[in-house]
């Protein structure tokens, strides 16, 4: 008995080894903007928890999100806001990282994404994938926008309507 107790009392603890990396590299993480933007996404997620996916709550939302932006972007979100209404009402609208989206059972079909929020020439209008666009090996899911002809309103309406289909 004296043994074991020898041979417990003898054991050492190991350390562990040191890391091989270097630690001058500089780890590249997310942007200013990447945070903000899951920020934005977790106070979404919240706040559609509390809501129970109130439509109401999800289009005021809506509204704020594209009152802030700056000019060409409100009109442009305002004229698609209109558009989606009116061609699929069954969507919710809601915020989905700030932009204004709107959803089909919880799933965001599509979303307009302002040119001033990530700084870029063009505002976006894009599809997502429970959008059913689907049209052989190749389809477009989003689209650069600048402004909203009547011949464009009505393909973005005809889309929407295709992709709740």
């Amino acid at each position: 008995m004296a043994d074991k107790t020898s041979k417990k009392s003898m054991k050492v603890a190991k350390k562990p080894a040191k890391s091989t990396t270097a630690s001058n590299k500089k780890v590249k993480g997310f942007t200013d903007d990447e945070r903000a933007a899951m920020k934005e996404r977790a106070q979404e997620l919240k706040a559609e928890a509390r809501a129970n996916k109130d439509k109401a709550a999800g289009e005021s939302a809506v509204l704020t999100a594209i009152a802030a932006m700056p000019e060409p972007d409100r009109g442009l979100g305002e004229r698609l806001h209109a558009i989606i209404k009116a061609s699929a009402p069954a969507l919710s609208p809601k915020t989905w990282y700030g932009m204004p989206a709107y959803a089909k059972d919880g799933k965001v079909v599509c979303f307009f994404q302002s040119a001033a929020k990530f700084k870029t020439r063009y505002a976006t209008f894009g599809f997502m994938h429970d959008a059913n666009l689907d049209d052989g090996a190749l389809w477009p899911t989003a689209f650069a926008l600048k402004e909203l002809t009547a011949a464009a309103e009505a393909r973005i309406g005809a889309l929407v309507k295709k992709a709740v289909s």
